[in-house]
């Protein structure tokens, strides 16, 4: 059993864009969908899919440009021990707009753009570049 599915997501993310990857499985939850759907609308990752053989899977297909991958840096900011709330005025900008934030919201899970432009706050989970 995994205590933190959305950090197992990011890092299995992360060593697929190291180990240049165009395909990666990883156990389906509807947050971990949620936030892969996040990734593909802002241009991270090409495509996604939910394989329901047996236990239900996410398929993440990467993107790359050039043989350099979209994403170059995942970072995982609320955690089990240390949960991470920011108010609609406090969500940060990551690299100067350059990266997005994610966040889990009373209106399911946005990226900080979107949370911004709703005006509502919530727990912080993952910085994306």
């Amino acid at each position: 059993m995994n205590t933190d599915p959305i950090s197992d997501l990011l890092t299995r993310l992360r060593n697929a864009t190291r180990a240049r990857k165009t395909e990666l499985l990883v156990p389906y939850s509807r947050m971990k969908a949620d936030m892969v759907a996040i990734l593909k609308k802002e241009g991270y990752i090409t495509d996604f899919e939910v394989k329901s053989e047996g236990r239900p899977q996410l398929r993440i297909v990467n993107k790359f440009a050039d043989k350099t991958p979209a994403i170059t840096g995942l970072k995982r900011v609320s955690r089990p021990g240390l949960r991470r709330y920011v108010g609609a005025t406090e969500i940060p900008r990551v690299l100067g707009g350059m990266g997005i934030s994610i966040l889990s919201t009373p209106r399911g899970v946005l990226s900080g753009r979107e949370a911004r432009r709703q005006k509502v706050g919530g727990e912080l989970l993952a910085f994306v570049w």
